[in-house]
């Protein structure tokens, strides 16, 4: 699918005590490990978590490993719903102190083309750049709930400037859990309607990640016929009345 156009990039730097973007290979038996790094469906979630509107598709372009790749495992009760209940030990392994310098950009999503009069550049990166500066809107977790995060607007001199701790390697870390295509976000005739997983190959080289697209991913696999709730102007705020209450927010801080 054609998508014509392409807003400038942005920057964010993501931290934490801890993290867990989960392997889905450990699921089995209640143990979680986490990938060594994050993935792109995590990272997108956490940029929509800053500002989302059903107008705007988010693409992670590039991840900056600023921090050593260590980990932690605990031992964790989670509560058991089902049989007689209980509260089995399990094994959960982290990452921890985890630094990254995310880059991305957004599109127009034309899967909703009845949303055409919200596609308003400007306005979008304005409310986009106000909302970094404001640590985004929702709660930031880092894979899982449990680990709080924190994101902070940087520039585009700060993320070319800064110098990842695998400066000087490259790293294979071979097939791994890329992202889900949504119906609201599919990209060709055989996603449309459908929740798809994908799967890609992941390089670090000289620090940097470059994600490719959901599309571009050589793995994909058909989980589902899905159908979701459809946001309409009705039941949205529009990116005109978004902005507006941005401007009075900011006088109202100054």
């Amino acid at each position: 699918m054609d998508r014509q156009f392409k807003s400038k990039p942005f920057y964010y730097r993501l931290t934490g005590e801890y993290a867990l973007f989960t392997d889905p290979v450990t699921k089995g038996g209640g143990e979680k490990f986490t990938y060594p790094i994050p993935t792109y469906q995590a990272m997108k979630g956490i940029t929509e978590g800053i500002y989302w509107k059903p107008t705007l598709l988010f693409f992670i372009d590039e991840l900056k490993v600023m921090n050593p790749i260590q980990t932690e495992t605990m031992g964790m009760r989670p509560i058991i719903t089902t049989g007689n209940g209980g509260n089995d030990l399990s094994y959960y392994t982290y990452l921890t102190k985890v630094e990254y310098l995310v880059k991305f950009h957004f599109e127009w999503n034309l899967n909703r083309p009845d949303l055409k009069n919200d596609r308003q550049e400007i306005k979008h990166q304005q409310i986009l750049l106000r909302s970094l500066d404001r640590g985004g809107r929702r709660d930031v977790f880092i894979g899982t709930r449990e680990c709080i995060g924190a994101v902070e607007r940087i520039s585009a001199t700060d993320y070319q400037d800064a110098v990842p701790y695998y400066h000087d390697k490259s790293i294979n870390f071979g097939i791994m859990f890329h992202s889900f295509s949504y119906p609201g976000e599919s990209y060709d005739e055989s996603s449309a309607g459908k929740l798809v997983s994908n799967f890609s190959a992941i390089q670090m080289h000289e620090g940097v990640i470059t994600f490719g697209r959901p599309e571009e991913c050589v793995i994909r696999q058909e989980l589902r016929d899905y159908s979701i709730k459809n946001f309409t102007l009705d039941g949205i705020t529009s990116v005109d009345e978004e902005y507006e209450k941005c401007k009075m927010e900011e006088v109202e801080r100054n």
